[in-house]
């Protein structure tokens, strides 16, 4: 079906009257969070949500925007994105329901397509994006990348970045492009006690700096643009490195990088909150400073909890120490996984026990625990 606005109305009717279990109280909240329920302090500027690769849609709107519009419908100004034209997985594949998506043969022309003209025309404030050059895996530079290569990543971020500052000029927004998963991706499997070997995190190393580099260039060259551009690192193993000093992103590719910040995707400290502000700081250390961040140029990529295996006790509990211990060190931005769950158990989804619970919306259109829970944090629980 053709593109078009996806309507606030409809998406409110779906949430708000959806069949499923009914939505946690803020009484609720109170009763499981550690301290109290109030609002936390510059949540409201840190927030975002994550929307990608959904099991499950709710309305018939083009799924970009009809995910878009529910994380706008929590009330965050920060949203996170896959704006992605890799052979592993394209942005085509990740929004897939009710969209007649054009053929896109570059990034530019990606985020110049009719979904994303029209979600970063939404009142987001940051636009997290993981991004990937069509014609090659996520992955290809693993066994060595070559000189060419490191010209054409250079090349495909600067002109999305160069894309992006003249498109949104006048907007104020801010756009940071990042990978996913640094960790795993340089290990190329999923074994935590594997190191990853020297010669792929030298490849990894020269990989991010080809793109740092195409960032930077499409600053100098558009000094007056109020679009801000930034890249961003994602690390997302730090307890082996601090537990044994294994070797990882973090310490053997982000300081020959130079990012402008690196992304946390908190999954393996997130529950021990003294844990998860001893990572912050270990990045912040090993990090280069930049501008505007200083030495708090870290933000949190992902946190989350699958809730068809966890308790609400524990959603809640996560939710509230990730973000307070999170804004309280100085994260720019905090960012849950995710509004759809994007793990499914069966196929197709059509009910909440038909995928893990990586959610603010259920497949039954009714709202999950951490919605609740991320709204209060967002502003403070209503005196009766």
């Amino acid at each position: 079906m053709p593109i078009r606005l996806a309507s606030a109305v409809s998406f409110a009717f779906v949430v708000l009257f959806g069949l499923g279990r009914p939505a946690l109280t803020a009484e609720t909240v109170a009763a499981h969070a550690t301290g109290s329920a109030s609002a936390i302090p510059r949540a409201s500027q840190a927030l975002g949500v994550t929307h990608v690769d959904g099991k499950y849609c709710l309305t018939r709107e083009p799924f970009l925007l009809e995910g878009a519009d529910a994380v706008a419908a929590l009330g965050v100004q920060v949203i996170k994105l896959y704006l992605t034209l890799n052979l592993d997985g394209t942005s085509l594949q990740k929004y897939p329901f009710h969209t007649d998506w054009p053929p896109c043969r570059t990034l530019e022309e990606l985020a110049d397509a009719p979904p994303f003209r029209e979600v970063f025309r939404r009142p987001f404030r940051v636009f997290v994006l993981t991004v990937y050059r069509p014609g090659v895996s996520a992955g290809y530079w693993l066994n060595g990348i070559s000189a060419e290569q490191e010209r054409e990543e250079h090349e495909a971020l600067y002109r999305l970045a160069a894309h992006l500052m003249r498109a949104y000029r006048g907007s104020g927004k801010t756009f940071v492009f990042q990978n996913w998963e640094g960790d795993w991706a340089v290990r190329g499997h999923f074994d935590r006690n594997k190191p990853a070997s020297p010669e792929a995190l030298q490849a990894m190393s020269r990989w991010l700096a080809a793109r740092q580099r195409g960032v930077e260039q499409a600053r100098r060259e558009n000094p007056d643009s109020d679009v801000r551009i930034y890249h961003a690192v994602e690390v997302n193993l730090l307890r082996p490195t601090l537990e044994s000093g294994m070797p990882c992103v973090l310490t053997h590719v982000v300081p020959d990088v130079h990012p402008d910040l690196v992304s946390y995707s908190a999954w393996d400290t997130q529950t021990d909150p003294e844990l998860f502000r001893r990572s912050l700081d270990f990045i912040a250390e090993r990090t280069p400073d930049s501008p505007p961040f200083g030495d708090k140029n870290v933000y949190v990529g992902e946190f989350g909890l699958p809730e068809n295996e966890y308790s609400q006790e524990e959603v809640i509990r996560l939710i509230r120490n990730v973000v307070s211990v999170s804004v309280e060190w100085g994260c720019p931005w905090v960012v849950y996984w995710q509004i759809y769950c994007n793990e499914a158990r069966r196929s197709p989804v059509r009910a909440p026990e038909d995928v893990r619970g990586f959610w603010l919306i259920r497949p039954d259109g009714s709202r999950a625990w951490a919605w609740e829970a991320l709204r209060q944090v967002l502003q403070p629980t209503e005196s009766p």
